[in-house]
Parts: C-alpha cells; sequence; structure tokens
C-alpha cells in the first residue's frame, strides 16, 4: 500500500520554493531519518508540507523501507533571517519530550537535528497524529451540542493539567526564568514587535504603554503553552465524543503565569479572525459551546483555584502579543519567507487586534 499524504498538506509542486525539500535534501533527510529514528533505517522520505501554521513549516514525512511504512511529522525553522529567539525549534522538541507520560496530550518526540546542512535549517521530528483540527471554534462541522461541549471539556482539562505539571520533576526546571515572566513578556513582544515594524499603529503604541504599566503585583510560575488555542490541538475521530490526542506548535512555550495562557486561550470569545472565526457576538450556549465565565470556572475548579485576579489585563497583555505575532508574520511575507499563504492578511489584524485590546482594557485611543 503507497503512502498517502494527509489530505490537509500541499504536494512539492504546490509548495512554495522557499519551503520545498529538492531531491538532495530529502535524500540527506533519509539518511538522518534512518539513522536516528528507529524503523526508518534504509528508507526513502517524502515530504508534504501542511497548509496551516504561521511560524515553523511544519511537514508531513512517508517513509517506505525495508522496516515498512511510517509516517512521521517534521517541523524545522524557517529559511532567511530571523528575529532573536524566534523559532525555538529545539525548545518544541524538548518539551513534547518532557511532557509524554504525564497525562499532558502531545506528540512522541523521536529526534532533534541541529545541522543546517540536512535541510537547510535544524528541525525536529515526532510521531504522525492522525486525528483532525478544529480551524473554527464554532466548530460547525460536529453532529451535536455535545460533541462540541466535549471538545471545550477537553480542551480545558489538557489546559489545566499542563499547568499541573511539576517542571523540575519532568526536567524542565530550567526551561525559563522562575517568576517575573509577564514583565519580560511585554519587553520581549514589545522589542520583537519594533523590530518587524512596518508602521505606525497608534493603538498599538497606547496597548504597549498599558501592558507595560499595570503589570499585576501577583506571581505564579507553572509550564505555559504560549499560544494555547483550540486549532492547536488535535482530537479524535469519535462524532459524538472527540477527545485531546495532541497539544501540538510549542514554539512559544515556557515557564510563566498560568493566567496567561488561560486567558490566550480564552481570547476566542472577543475576536473573529479572517479565515479562522471565532466567538464573538457568537450565541455560544446554543452551540453547545460553554461561555468565556463557564470555561474559567471549570479551569479553576480542575485546579483548584478559587478566583481569577486581574483577567482584564491578562486578556489585554495576550491580545498585546498575539498582535506583535501577527505583525511579525505580516513582516515575513513582505520579506517573502513567511509559511503560510495568507501571511499578507495579518498586516490589518495587527490594527484590529491593538483597538481590541485597548477597548478590553479600557483605553481611549483617540
Amino acid at each position: 500500500m503507497a503512502l498517502t499524504a494527509p489530505p490537509q498538506t500541499r504536494t512539492p509542486e504546490k509548495t512554495a520554493e522557499a519551503h520545498r525539500f529538492d531531491a538532495e535534501a530529502l535524500g540527506r533527510l533519509s539518511a538522518w531519518l534512518g539513522t536516528n529514528v528507529p524503523g526508518c533505517h534504509g528508507g526513502k522520505a517524502i515530504a508534504h508540507q501542511f497548509k496551516g501554521g504561521q511560524s515553523n513549516p511544519t511537514y508531513w514525512i512517508g517513509v517506505d523501507g525495508p522496516g515498512g511504512e511510517r509516517e512521521l511529522v517534521l517541523r524545522k525553522k524557517p529559511p532567511g533571517d530571523l528575529l532573536p529567539s524566534a523559532h525555538a525549534v529545539e525548545r518544541e522538541y524538548r518539551i513534547i519530550r518532557a511532557l509524554g507520560g504525564t497525562g499532558v496530550p502531545v506528540p512522541e518526540a523521536l529526534g532533534l537535528c541541529a545541522d543546517a546542512s540536512v535541510v537547510g535549517t535544524p528541525f525536529f521530528v515526532m510521531s504522525f497524529v492522525a486525528g483532525r483540527i478544529f480551524w473554527d471554534p464554532t466548530i460547525p462541522e460536529l453532529p451535536s451540542n455535545a460533541a462540541r461541549a466535549a471538545v471545550y471539556r477537553e480542551y480545558t482539562k489538557a489546559l489545566a493539567a499542563l499547568h499541573q505539571v511539576d517542571f523540575v520533576k519532568v526536567g524542565l526546571g530550567d526551561y525559563g526564568k522562575v517568576g517575573g515572566y509577564v514583565g519580560r513578556q511585554v519587553e520581549r513582544w514589545s522589542k520583537q514587535y519594533e523590530a518587524s515594524r512596518t508602521s505606525d499603529i497608534a493603538a498599538m503604541e497606547s496597548l504597549m504603554t498599558f501592558v507595560r504599566t499595570k503589570v499585576p503585583a501577583s506571581d505564579e510560575a507553572t509550564l505555559i503553552h504560549g499560544d494555547y488555542r483550540i486549532d492547536n490541538m488535535m482530537f479524535s475521530d469519535e462524532p459524538g465524543s472527540p477527545h485531546a490526542l495532541a497539544i501540538i506548535d510549542w514554539e512559544l512555550s515556557t515557564l510563566g503565569h498560568p493566567v496567561g495562557d488561560l486567558a490566550y486561550a480564552c481570547m476566542g470569545y472577543h475576536l473573529n479572525l479572517p479565515g479562522r472565526g471565532g466567538l464573538a457576538g457568537v450565541d455560544v450556549a446554543s452551540l453547545g459551546i460553554p461561555s468565556e465565565q463557564e470555561m474559567i470556572d471549570a479551569y479553576c475548579a480542575l485546579t483548584g483555584r478559587g478566583r481569577i485576579d486581574d483577567w482584564a489585563y491578562f486578556m489585554a497583555f495576550g491580545i498585546f502579543r498575539l498582535a506583535a505575532i501577527a505583525q511579525g508574520v505580516f513582516k515575513r511575507s513582505l520579506q517573502g519567507n513567511a509559511s503560510s499563504d495568507n501571511a499578507s492578511s495579518y498586516g490589518a489584524a495587527v490594527t484590529m487586534l491593538a483597538e481590541l485590546g485597548c477597548s478590553i482594557a479600557g483605553i481611549k485611543t483617540s
């Protein structure tokens, strides 16, 4: 039986030249896999890029060899000049490997290659998870309210499980600084935004000032995902009660404030993004989807937390980070090395997000 790439990938012919593996690169990759990944010895690799994703290019890898067929996923740094500390595939690999067996759903980490000469940039390989991603948070493809409710229960449960992992015990005690996360993140993303700025946006200036000057005094440290959205989780195919198979896209993970992660996970209640949809203005109860407050309450029950303080700040902070990320995606589209076809649309999103963050924070921008 011939290996068949999943439908959410594009063929090599339809892959942008900057992200395409030529025959020589595939040969080097095949040799590396044969040496470093069990079951791939003597195999020949094929690569199809996944259509989603804005940061690190991600590929389905099929390997047909003497030991049989294997399906893998390869995630690599993009080509070109990169912002400092961005696209850290090495960190992604480390946390996925550490979380194996903790109860947090992750793919199996299989190998890391720091040698850029193999496929052009460093990369890591993980197991291929045969599941589905719900790109629209209203989940219209599911047949019932009960099924949508099950997805959001799993979504919240997995986040709570991540935040309860003993990061020292799993070998991630040095995965980030303990304490002071929010202030450092504000400075980091302010610098990233300035480094990728393409125009002046008044609302973004106001939002940056707010998140810099209103950092909450309370502080906590857990493992956090950093980009926790419904479309960064893979689910099983059961139509009535899907369960979480894997959290993906760990590039922004670190030790940080768990409420920041929770606010980011709830951001969909305030947004409708092009091509992604959202829950802003949606009658979520009619769809079986919990309200924002119900999701917060469920998270608190799972983690034993009594209440959430400074919610408006953390939501504005998350939107600020997303706006800075969107600016970086837009800048890469102008440079020609963005990994997604619709990256150029992210320029307008920066202004929209900045204005939304100001609104949630109660900031007047005019």
